[in-house]
């Protein structure tokens, strides 16, 4: 124990103000929900014990918990990996050398910092109105845009143009695994007259893969996790016809609009095994595609 103690001291005093945080305020409400989604919980009267009922309800009979999980899947389907391959082409843009490159790097990142705040989704509401600035331009040019927010068809795809449009994080990742490729490989490929699609193939895309792994799963564990846009945007009720009634906004609908605590407290337990499970099958098939430089093999 002394020498465990001496050789992993250091480590330990730097996590304990994470390691103090998680066990007194998250350990507690973790158990505490998972609990109350065993109960019918409205806050002003005392927990009554259900069982498995809310999870029976919401399965059976629930048809907008089925809508919210098909919003959800949508979006994250789509938003993920365009957002990943805008990135890795930005980033690969900027992998060129080109001048002021730390101006470009913070420049195209801010977007990732203010993406998610409420002031932002305020902002790309009012974009994306009638008579908001994407339909004033598309007049310019003789074009007439439809309602955005008010049709089923397009909103989901404003979000989902929102989410592509905060790059900044998964860019910054695939620029430094960029910068972690042996040039000379390049080199060598050219001489074998190899062009650029060859050379991404080839090249980039393996050599790249732990980081796009990487990438992948943050990513589609933020898409799971998405609200405040569609929050806003939809005014906190996933209109128009629930087409934005992303999985958290369902559940925050269900806890603070409707006071079904213990329903909602079993939502949450759903995305986080939702999320736990698409975490497992990207770890079960990265080792089909995935492979780091000190394997043997």
């Amino acid at each position: 124990m002394e020498k465990f103690l001496r050789r992993n001291f250091a480590g330990y005093a730097f996590l304990a103000p994470w390691l103090v945080g998680f066990f007194l305020l998250a350990i507690g409400p973790i158990v505490a929900s998972l609990y109350l989604s065993f109960t019918k919980y409205n806050i002003v009267r005392p927990p009554q014990w259900i069982g498995l009922d809310n999870y029976f309800y919401m399965f059976q009979f629930d048809d907008r918990f089925k809508k919210a999980l098909e919003v959800t899947f949508t979006f994250v389907a789509i938003s993920v990996p365009a957002k990943l391959v805008f990135a890795l082409a930005v980033a690969m843009a900027l992998d060129k050398g080109i001048r002021a490159i730390g101006w470009y790097r913070a420049l195209f990142y801010l977007p990732s910092i203010l993406g998610g705040s409420i002031a932002v989704a305020i902002l790309w509401r009012q974009l994306f109105n009638y008579d908001g600035v994407v339909n004033s331009i598309l007049r310019l040019f003789g074009g007439e845009g439809p309602y955005w927010l008010a049709d089923p068809r397009y909103s989901l795809w404003t979000l989902i143009v929102l989410a592509v449009w905060q790059f900044g994080s998964p860019m910054l990742i695939f620029l430094a695994g960029l910068r972690a490729i042996p040039q000379e490989l390049y080199e060598a490929a050219e001489i074998d007259a190899a062009g650029p699609v060859r050379k991404f193939v080839a090249i980039t895309v393996p050599l790249l893969a732990p980081v796009i792994f990487f990438n992948l799963v943050l990513q589609m564990i933020e898409a799971f996790k998405s609200f405040s846009g569609a929050f806003i945007i939809s005014g906190g009720s996933g209109a128009p016809l629930d087409s934005l009634l992303f999985f958290t906004v369902y559940l925050y609908e269900e806890a603070f609009s409707f006071l079904r605590m213990g329903y909602a407290s079993a939502l949450a337990w759903i995305l986080l095994i939702i999320i736990a499970a698409f975490t497992a099958i990207a770890f079960w098939t990265s080792k089909y595609w995935v492979h780091y430089e000190n394997e043997r093999g």
